[in-house]
C-alpha cells in the first residue's frame, strides 16, 4: 500500500476498484442485484490499515449511481469532497489565529516551539488569547495555513523558485567562477589555490569553455569568455551572479557591443544559476580524484586535463535529465548563436569607454595616472573619449564620441624621444588682424548712441592748451 498517499486518496481508488467490474459493461435487467449481492459476499482489505472487512450492497450500490452518473469522470465522483473545515484546527479560535498571523508575519524566522512558547506568555497577560492549544496543534495549524518557518540563510525577496530552460541553442549562457580544492604548485616553489571559470548553454548543458586561473578578476573573465565565444559562437545573453568581474565596464560593455543582453541574479540566490551549480559538483566528483595520484600539480597540466575531461566525458556523456549528451543536445537543438568576430577585433570590444579632458599645451590626455599623447589632427578637440581595458594600457583607442569609431590609437609619452628637441610644425595663425573697419555691432551702437541727440558722456581734453589752472 502506498504510503504517500492521503487517506481520501485511498477510499476513492478503493470504491473505484469495488464498482469498476459494474462499470465495464452493460447489465442486464436484475442482473445488477446480483452482482451487488456478489459483490456484498465478498471480503476486501480496509484501504487505511489493510484489515480484512466487508462492504454493504446498498452502499456499493450508492457508489455505482454515483460514478455513473459522471461518464466524464467516474472516478473522481467517488472521491469524497474535503470538508468545509479542512485545513482549520478548531482547537485554535478566532483571535488567537489572529494574532498568531500576526506573529509570524513579524518573525517569518522563529521556530513553532517559539511561537508557541511566546503564544502562552501573551496569554497570561492577555486573557482574550486564552486556552492556549498544546505545541502539536499550535505547529499543525501553522503548517496548515502556510505559515511556514523561514530560513536566515538567503533572502528570498519574497519570489518564488522554480526550475527553467530555455528552448534553443544559444539562447541563454550561464557564466560563474568557482573556487577549486586543490591547490597547484608554481614555478616559484608556491601552493596556490586556482579558481576555474565556465562557461555553460543553458538548453544543451554543453560547456562551452572551462579554463583555470590565478585570480578572479575582470581580466580572466573576459580572456575566458572570448575563448568561449570562438569556440561556440555568440549567444543571445549571458547570466552570471554580481560579482565585481562580471560588473566590471570592460565586461557590460564588451558584451553590449557584441549585442549580449547581461542578466544578473538577484543577491542572495545562486540557486538562479543552479545549472552551473550543479555542473562544480561533477567537476569536484569525477574530475578531481582521478588526479588524486599526481602531487605536483602544475596550472598547465591542470587545464590540460580539465579540457580533456570536458570534451571526451562531460560533453559526450548521456545526461540523466536530458537523455542525449549535452554535445548531441546542442547539435540537434535549433541554434540562436552568431558568428563570432576575430581574435584581434574580439579583443578591441571587451574595454570600457571614458571621457578625457586634453592638455592644450602638450596634447596629452592621462589615462590611469599616465600619460598618452594625441595626434596633432585632433588638438582642437577639448574633450576625447578614449577606449581602453585597464589590465592593457598598451593598446588605447581614441573613439568618435558620437559613433564609437575607432579615430587613432594613443600612445604614452615617450620623454626621451621629445628630448632631442626635434618638433613637427604646428599651423600658426597670423597675429596680424585684417583691415576691415569698425566691427558692425560696435557701428550699430555708436550709430544709436549718436541718435538719441546728448552730448557724448565724457570731456574731451585738448593737450595743446594749458590746463594746469584748471586741475
Amino acid at each position: 500500500m502506498a504510503k504517500d498517499k492521503s487517506s481520501r486518496r485511498r477510499w476513492t481508488e478503493f470504491r473505484f476498484s469495488v464498482v469498476g467490474t459494474l462499470l465495464s459493461g452493460t447489465l442486464e435487467h436484475g442482473e445488477l442485484k446480483e452482482r451487488l449481492a456478489d459483490l456484498a459476499s465478498k471480503t476486501w482489505n480496509h484501504p487505511i490499515t489493510g484489515d480484512p472487512f466487508v462492504v454493504g450492497a446498498s452502499t456499493i450500490e450508492r457508489w455505482f449511481y454515483k460514478a455513473r452518473a459522471n461518464d466524464r469522470d467516474p472516478f473522481g465522483a467517488l472521491e469524497r469532497p474535503p470538508q468545509s473545515s479542512a485545513g482549520q484546527s478548531k482547537s485554535v479560535h478566532s483571535a488567537l489565529a489572529s494574532v498568531l498571523r500576526e506573529q509570524h508575519s513579524q518573525h517569518p524566522t522563529w521556530s513553532y516551539l517559539l511561537h508557541h512558547e511566546t503564544l502562552v506568555a501573551r496569554a497570561k497577560k492577555e486573557t482574550a488569547l486564552a486556552p492556549i492549544p498544546s505545541y502539536p496543534t499550535t505547529r499543525r495549524f501553522m503548517q496548515a495555513n502556510g505559515l511556514l518557518r523561514q530560513s536566515k540563510k538567503r533572502k528570498h525577496h519574497g519570489r518564488e523558485r522554480r526550475s527553467y530552460e530555455v528552448e534553443h541553442v544559444h539562447a541563454l549562457w550561464h557564466a560563474d567562477f568557482h573556487l577549486g580544492r586543490r591547490k597547484v604548485l608554481m614555478p616559484e616553489g608556491d601552493w596556490v589555490t586556482p579558481v576555474l571559470l565556465g562557461f555553460m548553454d543553458d538548453h544543451s548543458r554543453l560547456v562551452c569553455h572551462l579554463q583555470w586561473y590565478l585570480r578572479e578578476n575582470a581580466q580572466t573573465f573576459a580572456h575566458g569568455l572570448m575563448q568561449a565565444l570562438m569556440k561556440r559562437g555568440v549567444p543571445r545573453a549571458l547570466l552570471t551572479d554580481n560579482g565585481k568581474p562580471m560588473l566590471a565596464a570592460e565586461t557590460t560593455e564588451g558584451l553590449q557591443r557584441l549585442g549580449i543582453v547581461h542578466e544578473t541574479t538577484l543577491p542572495y540566490t545562486p540557486e538562479a544559476n543552479g545549472k552551473q551549480e550543479a555542473f562544480w559538483g561533477q567537476v569536484e566528483g569525477r574530475l578531481m580524484p582521478q588526479l588524486e595520484g599526481h602531487k605536483d600539480l602544475t596550472l598547465p597540466l591542470l587545464n590540460r586535463a580539465t579540457l580533456a575531461w570536458l570534451e571526451h566525458d562531460y560533453n559526450q556523456r548521456q545526461h540523466s535529465e536530458l537523455q542525449s549528451s549535452p554535445m548531441q543536445r546542442f547539435l540537434d537543438a535549433d541554434n540562436l548563436g552568431r558568428d563570432c568576430p576575430g581574435w584581434d577585433d574580439l579583443r578591441t570590444l571587451f574595454r570600457r569607454e571614458e571621457t578625457r579632458r586634453q592638455r592644450h599645451s602638450d596634447g596629452t590626455v592621462s589615462v590611469a595616472g599616465k600619460r598618452f599623447e594625441i595626434p596633432a589632427r585632433y588638438r582642437m578637440l577639448r574633450d576625447v573619449t578614449v577606449r581602453f581595458a585597464s589590465w592593457d594600457l598598451s593598446k588605447i583607442a581614441l573613439v568618435d564620441r558620437h559613433r564609437g569609431h575607432h579615430l587613432a590609437d594613443l600612445y604614452p609619452v615617450d620623454k626621451a624621444r621629445n628630448a632631442d628637441k626635434r618638433r613637427s610644425a604646428v599651423e600658426v595663425t597670423d597675429d596680424e588682424p585684417a583691415e576691415t573697419g569698425i566691427a558692425p555691432l560696435l557701428a550699430s551702437q555708436m550709430e544709436a548712441d549718436e541718435r538719441n541727440g546728448l552730448a557724448p558722456a565724457y570731456m574731451p581734453i585738448d593737450e595743446s592748451d594749458d590746463l594746469e589752472g584748471i586741475f
